[in-house]
């Protein structure tokens, strides 16, 4: 099961195609431990889901110190390049409109399932006014949609109060006043609100402007990863989710943690780039940043000082890599344990496809050594 799912992050493939592909291909069976061709699928694809619950963030954990110790003294040097990144979220672009026109189907959804006898569905009429949203930006028809939006919060009110006038008769008001308490939430937000539901089946999710010039008004939707690599070898030896908008300087703590947790060995220096002013040093940890050259530096110091910031750009392509090769580019796991998850695997893809690399040529090596005598 574990070979399955470094195979799914290694080849960037889903939990149904990594068990079909493992049926057809030996090299995934020998990868997986096989000593014979095997004609039939290795489990159904929906227990890969239950693994990964069972295992829980602690047994990726593991698999994540793992990839780390195979790359020996390579991950134990003492200088680490650290950065963060949006970790997106697999929900659609939210809207106020969108979140009612949910809530309202969620509704009608659960007194379909439960029985009840509704005064009005609004399904009509919701479709009606889902048409009168479209042209929210055109000037002559925003008061058009913002009535219309209005209307919407209106509805969802309505079926919120008739079903829990009902639920108390069939004793499942309890079990739903959870859902029912979101829903509220989510109608009576408004635009500039923090802490804003943008999803309701991911509600931890939060909001991440990009801050560069040349997307200064793109927002993702996820929550925000940091990541450290070696300095010289790019072995990634931490990763960390984070499930608040921290600024860049206060997650750093954290990250720097899992280092050392990650290889048994704190990290004596941690080269970032600027947007992490304000911290000079983290439990021990010297933080190094893009500055002017201090007065009493000799030249030596000031050169060093110039290469380790030039070098810290190296993690910028890893980051890239992460998100096209190895399925960072968006998550697909459910709730703040999936962000997790999702990221621990990214990083170990990165460590073993690194590792398998460094054999690949070194046995190329040897090979052409071989043929030259």
């Amino acid at each position: 099961m574990v070979g399955l799912l470094l195979l799914k992050q290694l080849e960037n493939l889903s939990d149904e195609a990594v068990v079909v592909q493992w049926k057809r291909n030996p090299y995934y069976q020998f990868f997986c431990g096989m000593t014979a061709f095997q004609r039939e699928l290795p489990c159904h694809s929906t227990e890969l889901v239950h693994f990964r619950k069972r295992i829980g963030k602690d047994g990726f954990e593991k698999i994540f110190q793992m990839s780390v110790s195979l790359h020996g003294e390579s991950a134990l040097e003492d200088s680490v390049h650290i950065d963060t990144t949006v970790h997106e979220k697999n929900i659609t672009y939210p809207t106020d409109s969108k979140l009612a026109i949910k809530i309202i189907n969620r509704l009608n959804k659960l007194a379909k399932a439960h029985g009840f006898q509704q005064r009005r569905t609004y399904v009509r009429e919701v479709k009606s006014l889902r048409l009168s949203i479209r042209h929210f930006r055109h000037a002559k028809r925003r008061a058009k949609a913002k009535k219309a939006l209005k209307r919407l919060r209106t509805i969802a009110r309505i079926l919120i109060r008739e079903l829990r006038r009902e639920l108390p008769q069939h004793c499942l008001f309890d079990y739903y006043q959870q859902d029912f308490l979101l829903y509220e939430q989510v109608l009576n937000q408004q635009p500039k609100d923090k802490n804003k539901i943008y999803s309701l089946h991911e509600p931890q999710v939060y909001c991440i402007a990009k801050g560069k010039d040349h997307k200064a008004y793109i927002y993702e939707y996820g929550s925000k990863a940091s990541i450290a690599s070696t300095a010289t070898s790019n072995v990634i030896v931490g990763v960390v989710s984070h499930e608040k908008n921290l600024h860049d300087s206060h997650t750093l703590p954290e990250i720097l943690a899992h280092v050392k947790t990650s290889r048994g060995k704190a990290a004596k220096q941690g080269v970032c780039d600027r947007g992490y002013r304000g911290r000079s040093s983290v439990n021990g940890t010297q933080i190094i940043l893009p500055k002017k050259a201090l007065k009493k530096d000799t030249r030596y110091q000031k050169d060093k000082k110039r290469k380790q910031c030039r070098r810290r750009a190296a993690i910028e392509p890893i980051i890239g890599h992460l998100k096209s090769d190895f399925r960072l580019a968006k998550n697909y796991l459910k709730g703040a344990v999936g962000d997790h998850i999702n990221l621990l695997m990214a990083a170990t893809a990165w460590n073993l496809n690194k590792w398998l690399m460094a054999i690949f040529w070194l046995f190329f090596s040897w090979r052409k050594v071989q043929v030259f005598k």
